[in-house]
């Protein structure tokens, strides 16, 4: 039997239409319009669809969007000047920095520099520490889509073995940290380039994320028969869009997938605009 498919279209609209709705209310009771800052350096193609995707996302859910687009040969210090004006913006309450930058540039100090309050990204370490200690300002977007997922198909977490595919800081880090969680109660097994025998590993998994960035890395002989698979890479292979899943092999073997595209991806564009909606009632919390 094949997999059920976790559709991150349906579930993401469904998140997007209480962000709306909470927006609205927001807007309505205190007069201020959640306002993301978006910096994009340089013209790669990828980081550009993903502005303009979440640009259009903001506009939809009754957020503002401002665009800062900046050359390719931008310096350190002209990037770090941009982000302490956005810093002391009182009217923006999110700022979110496109990665990747081009290679000249240092992203840690810059990401290090937005203000914890407006990392609508949460990858700030002072967020990234309220995380770990389950007191989170704001959530990594791409986990905290792949928890919503996990909820939205009452997939239980609590005592079972989730397997974290990639530690970046990212995906890979975070998602291991939320699964761990009270709440979440999973047992975490995070694998990378120096696991050895990763498909041992992975077949263990009653919970499988991929985050590794290696397109159709996860065969379906890494899978453990009804298992749950969540694919969060997206590469490109052969002029078309693929996971780290090899989807035709693990959607015969598992219980639940996610697709690629349409599965993790929209979950995070939705997270980030919840993000955004938070910073602003922080702000206005901070400014009474």
């Amino acid at each position: 039997m094949s997999a059920s498919i976790i559709d991150g279209k349906v579930i993401s609209a469904a998140v997007r239409r209480k962000i709306t709705e909470d927006t609205a209310a927001f807007v309505a009771e205190t007069g201020i319009t959640p306002h993301l800052a978006a910096v994009l350096v340089g013209d790669d193609p990828a980081s550009q669809v993903y502005v303009r995707n979440k640009e259009r996302a903001c506009e939809n859910c009754g957020l503002k969007s401002t665009l800062h687009r900046l050359p390719v040969d931008t310096t350190q210090q002209q990037l770090a000047t941009l982000v302490a004006e956005l810093n002391a913006d009182g009217t923006v309450h999110g700022i979110l920095v496109q990665l990747p930058l081009p290679k000249h540039l240092d992203s840690t100090p810059i990401l290090d520099a937005i203000l914890p309050g407006k990392d609508v990204d949460g990858f700030h370490p002072e967020n990234v520490g309220l995380m770990l200690q389950g007191r989170p300002r704001f959530l990594p977007c791409t986990p905290h889509g792949v928890m919503k997922m996990l909820q939205h198909q009452n997939i239980d977490t609590a005592g079972k073995h989730a397997v974290v595919i990639g530690r970046s800081d990212i995906v890979g880090k975070p998602m291991a940290a939320l699964l761990v969680q009270r709440g979440a109660d999973a047992t975490v097994t995070i694998c990378h380039s120096r696991t050895a025998d990763i498909a041992a590993i992975c077949s263990q998994a009653d919970i499988l994320i991929a985050a590794v960035g290696i397109p159709e890395f996860v065969k379906g002989n890494m899978i453990k028969p009804g298992a749950v698979v969540i694919d969060v890479g997206i590469n490109r292979l052969n002029d078309k869009l693929v996971g780290d899943v090899d989807y035709a092999e693990a959607v015969e073997i598992a219980s639940a997938i996610t697709p690629v595209p349409g599965g993790v991806g929209p979950m995070t564009i939705a997270m980030l605009l919840q993000n955004t909606l938070e910073a602003a009632r922080q702000w206005s919390l901070l400014g009474k």
